[in-house]
């Protein structure tokens, strides 16, 4: 792996583990042995990066050169953890880790009083029930709408029928007990509105529909505006 890689990957594992993070877990997490480890912490050290602790003990991140120093009022904070709180309680797996990632980066670039009203934030989250994950991966679905690449889907009717289409995904919402793809069927030649938990299989196709994604967009809140 790369220096440059490794470099990174050990920020993001002092940014999202618990602190302090013992070498032998650090060294775990982004797969290096322990030597190469206590080579990099000292490399991040002379690139600016104030990493405390030491071997034996544990590191912190306690500032962080790769990230901006921000600012937020502690509204604002608590608004920014609620909502990731809430995807990591009720988003898929992949989006939940991403969550948790993003949470992780913002902390590590506020100033520390800041950062312990992040960490010790009033509002909490928890969901004791969570909806299923859904048949099909969406980590698939939020890729070809990111590339505009159309989809091959198999799809259940609500009488349980059976119908495969080509479809241009445009948007995934999320719903109190569910999730839908909004994307355009070509089979239909119009909008529709997809149930992520009727979808049977679906495979990435070869068709790209780019530039379409946002002005399909558009005419389908157009329409929903009645405009």
């Amino acid at each position: 792996m790369p220096r440059a890689d490794r470099l990174f990957r050990h920020l993001s594992a002092l940014r999202s583990l618990p602190a302090p993070v013992t070498a032998a877990l650090l060294a775990e997490e982004t797969g290096v042995s322990p030597r190469t480890l206590y080579r990099d912490i000292a490399s991040l050290r002379a690139g600016g990066a104030l990493v405390d602790g030491a071997a034996g003990f544990g590191y912190r991140l306690t500032e962080d050169p790769a990230l901006p120093p921000q600012s937020f009022t502690r509204l604002e904070l608590e608004a920014l953890v609620t909502g990731l709180g809430e995807v990591r309680q009720s988003g898929d797996a992949a989006l939940a880790k991403a969550a948790q990632a993003a949470q992780a980066k913002i902390i590590a670039t506020l100033p520390e009083r800041l950062q312990r009203q992040a960490l010790h934030a009033v509002t909490q989250v928890y969901r004791a029930q969570r909806r299923p994950p859904p048949p099909v991966d969406p980590d698939l679905l939020r890729e070809a709408a990111w590339e505009e690449r159309a989809l091959d889907l198999s799809y259940a009717d609500a009488d349980g029928s059976i119908t495969t289409r080509r479809i241009y995904p445009l948007s995934i919402v999320v719903l109190d007990r569910t999730e839908m793809l909004l994307a355009w069927c070509c089979l239909r030649q119009d909008f529709r509105a997809f149930l992520l938990e009727r979808m049977r299989a679906v495979a990435a196709s070869d068709e790209s529909f780019r530039p379409r994604r946002v002005p399909l967009l558009r005419e389908r809140l157009r329409r929903l505006g009645g405009s």
